[in-house]
Parts: C-alpha cells; structure tokens; sequence
C-alpha cells in the first residue's frame, strides 16, 4: 500500500498536471455552444420516455423522475407561459438597465434534470431572440452530509503553486474562447425548491482548510471572478432566475407548484406603484432604523446614500419581476460608515444550510461578531458562519438592504409550512433582508440605471467597492447572501431624516404607508 505522502502526490499532481483540461472544459461549456451534450438531450430526447434522464450520467432520484413527469400532464400552453415568463424576464433585464442585448450571441440555460420540458420551449425562445444556448444541468443532491463532509477535500494538496497554476490555465482558456466568450450575455437560472431542510452534523475526520488555505481560497476566488469578468463583461451583461418546488415539498406539491406560477406571474405594475410610494419616502431618509419583535432582537441603524438632486436621483432600485423572479422588492447599496447594530433571525436557511439563531453584528457596515445556537461548541457555530457565509473572509460589508413585499409568497409559505424550504430567490421577499457580500451592482458599479419614473440610480457602491480601479481584489468578495427576516419576527421599519422627523414604512409587521395596504391583505388572510 502507498504511504500517506505518496497518495497526496498522486492527488496533488493529478489535479495540478490535468488543471488545463479541466479549465478548457469548464470554459467551453459556459460560453461555446458547440459544446451542446446537454442540449442535444433537452431539444432531441424523446421526453415522454423518461429513460431519457440517465443519458446525463448524473444521480437521478425521485425529484427529477417526479417533476419531469408532472410537467408532461401539464398541457402544452402552460409549458409555453413558463418559458415565457422566464425569458421575457432575461429579455426585460436588459431593456431596463439600457444594456444591448442585440450585441449578444449566446446565453447560459441553468436547469435542474427533470424540467426539460420548460427548458425545450425556452430554448426556442431564445433562439427567437438572436441567441444560442450553452447549458448546464443539475440533479439534487443524493448525499447532503457527504457533499458537506468533502467541501474542503483540496486541504489536502492545495497550496500557492497550485492555486497560481490554475488561474493561468483559467485565464488560458479564456482567451481561447475571447469571441465566444464577449458574445455572452449571462445566465438564466430555474432554481428548485422543497427538499427535506439540512443541518450538518460537524465531522472530526472532514478535511479542512488552514488559516493560510482559507486565504489563499479568497484570493483564488477574487482572481477568476477578476478574470471572468475581463472577457464576460459585467457591465454588459446580465440574467435572470426563476424557482419552481420540487415534488419532496409534500403531499401538496400540486397546490404549491400552481400557487408558485401565480407567485411569479404576479402583476407587477400595482408592485412598481405600491414600491414607489415606498421608495418616495425612503429616498428622504438619513438612516432607516430596522427593530424586531419578541424573540427576535434585531436592532439596526442603516445609512442611506444622500441625494443630490432629489428631483432626478434615487437611492433604491424599484424592483419588479425582470432579472429576480418574482416581483417584490426596494433595495439599495447602503453607505458603510454609520450602518451599525445588530440582525437577529431566529431560524434561516443560507445556501441549503440552515443557520438557529442567527445573529451578526455591524460596526460602520462592516460584519464585526457573529454567532447562532446550532452547535453547543461557541467554535463550531463560528466556524459554521464564517466557512459558509462570510465565505472564509475575516469580514464583510453589508452589501445590500431591502425590503421585501412579496406578502403572497410569505402567505404561501405560511399556508403551506414551508418557509424553511424556501430558496433566497423567494424568502428574500417576504421581508426585509441584508445582504453580506458584494453589492447588487458588483462589476457595473459605472453603468447607470434608471427606475420606472425616471429616476438615476445613485447608490451603486459602497467604500469597499469604491477600491475596485486600484485594489480590484479588495473590492470585489465574489460572494453576495441575503439574511431575510420574516413579517413574524419584524416590528418597525422607520425612515429618520436628517432633522430628525420620521416616518413608519412598517409597523408591527404591516405596511402603513397610504397607499401600500394591499400589500397587508395576504398577512391578514
């Protein structure tokens, strides 16, 4: 048998000899649409056979032999409205950021197995725009607490050398595939819902990643998304993402799966009306002062961006249903310095992870404690956040502040029991939510947007993405999680001016601004 030395070697080597290959692939796969195994599957397979989903050599249970037959009941001007309602969003995002989607050659279908079906219908959609497809398919996981013992199996070869040999061969195959590549537009995304919640259990025999790994991790990270973004331009693309549930939400799958297409078909111009009002009086606002209730402990002063020319300026974006399907929310890059206090949520699910107790502290924006309760060891739960949320960064600033006003989808959830299995895409609506990471404007920080009325969105940045002409690597943290907390937990949300008047936008977890009642409907129901 091999000695221990002589097996990391092997692994070491391996990875490192065979790094080129594996980064031409990657690279072809995302922007080349030659590279079209998984769409010669979604636009050839005989779909009523689902035999077809083992030709994608992937782990296929009973989420995607379930869901791929549930679509074929549905009749086919449903499948059509699906489809639509997903690429008329990546369509209206470009219009109403004034980006050229006509200059654009290709885009990114993101899909789980089993939606072929959706996606088949999308893809001639597309094709109606001008644009080729490249693909990339997903199966539910067949092991959780594996994939969460083995996240950091690198720790056993990776150091500076290897991780510099990759961001050459990563940017190699960039520049092997630059027309391909200056031709994407971005990513349109169908995420799935409803599996069991998971909370890991800690391994003691997990590889993990030293002080000087999880650093040379961050630095790994900010180079390729710094790479990516010098042949896929942020500034000129963009995307959308859309959720659907999956048949393990339970014996109602049917109900929420019909209940989620209203969800996101929701009429977004009483939205756009009802967030304006609300942005109206945001827009005056020094700092907003964000307090939960009962157990929650919330307690957050949050610095809003001062406008200059409040007549043709705004600080938040009125977000209606183009990029971030569905409709419902304001948000804003908040001023780092003066953002101070603490956010408290009681039980969240971060990336598949679920977090008890949440609780993180800010000092002028930036994270400065934070801990929960789903570990009895203070370590592990610290460990816990700052492996999985602040993405092994010492800290982070708090990228983005909003209010969510999707209150369907919260009555859904409520409805249903099935807030914990909710994704970001959907939970981050149904409140307010904080997001640690980079902005929502990363990398187009200098591309001016408007609102519906007009307005220029100002607050795009923030003191840490300010850096991003002279130290672009500590600008950019390539990572961006929304924290949000539930109307159940929230008590106020108020607007201080700077002369020291206020004004409620939430009170005891209900709108109170005239004009934004409506939106209380589905919480009194």
């Amino acid at each position: 048998m091999p000695q221990e030395k002589e097996v990391q070697q092997i692994l070491y080597w391996h990875f490192h000899d065979y790094r080129e290959i594996f980064d031409e692939r990657s690279v072809r796969c995302l922007v080349n649409p030659a590279e079209d195994f998984e769409k010669e599957i979604v636009m050839q397979a005989d779909l009523s056979d689902l035999r077809y989903l083992y030709r994608y050599g992937a782990y296929i249970g009973d989420n995607e032999r379930q869901i791929a037959a549930y679509l074929n009941t549905l009749p086919e001007a449903d499948i059509q409205a699906m489809a639509d309602t997903y690429t008329e969003g990546y369509r209206i995002g470009f219009e109403t950021t004034g980006k050229d989607l006509s200059k654009k050659t290709v885009a990114q279908v993101r899909y789980p197995i089993g939606f072929e079906r959706m996606v088949r219908a999308a893809v001639r959609n597309f094709e109606k725009m001008g644009l080729e497809v490249t693909m990339l398919a997903s199966g539910t996981a067949a092991n959780k607490q594996y994939d969460y013992d083995h996240r950091e199996d690198r720790a056993y070869y990776l150091d500076k050398a290897y991780v510099e040999r990759g961001l050459e061969t990563w940017k190699n195959a960039f520049e092997e595939e630059k027309v391909h590549a200056g031709g994407m537009a971005g990513p349109a995304v169908i995420e799935v819902f409803g599996e069991e919640p998971f909370s890991p259990e800690t391994k003691k025999e997990a590889f993990r990643y030293s002080e000087k790994q999880q650093q040379l991790c961050v630095y790994e990270m900010s180079q390729r998304g710094q790479i990516t973004n010098q042949y896929i331009k942020g500034e000129e693309r963009s995307f959308t993402i859309i959720a659907y549930p999956l048949p393990s939400i339970g014996t109602r799958f049917e109900e929420i799966f019909a209940e989620t297409v209203k969800i996101n078909t929701l009429d977004y111009m009483l939205y756009r009306n009802m967030q304006q009002k609300m942005i109206d009086v945001l827009d005056q606002a020094d700092r907003v002062h964000i307090t939960g209730k009962g157990a929650n402990k919330t307690d957050l002063y949050v610095n809003i961006w001062k406008l200059q020319n409040p007549e043709g300026e705004t600080a938040f974006e009125n977000c209606v249903a183009d990029v971030n399907i569905p409709v419902g929310e304001v948000f804003t890059s908040p001023v780092l310095e003066g953002t101070n206090g603490k956010l408290h949520v009681g039980q969240v699910y971060l990336n598949g992870l679920n977090y008890k107790n949440l609780e993180i502290d800010f000092k002028d924006g930036m994270v400065e404690k934070y801990t929960c309760t789903n570990f009895e060891d203070e370590t592990e739960n610290k460990n816990y956040i700052r492996d999985n949320v602040l993405m092994h960064h010492e800290t982070l600033p708090m990228g983005e502040f909003a209010i969510g006003t999707n209150t369907t989808a919260y009555r859904m959830a409520r409805d249903y029991d099935i807030a914990d299995k909710l994704p970001i895409l959907i939970a981050e609506k149904t409140g307010p939510h904080f997001a640690v990471g980079d902005t929502c404007y990363s990398h187009e920080e200098d591309n001016l947007s408007y609102n519906p009325d007009g307005k220029a969105i100002v607050a795009r940045e923030n003191t840490v993405s300010a850096q991003r002409r002279e130290n672009p690597e500590k600008a950019y943290l390539n990572c961006h999680t929304d924290i949000t907390i539930p109307y159940d937990e929230l008590d106020k949300i108020t607007v201080i001016r700077k002369d020291g008047t206020t004004e409620d936008i939430i009170v005891d977890g209900r709108f109170v601004l005239a004009g934004t009642e409506a939106l209380n409907e589905p919480l009194d129901r």
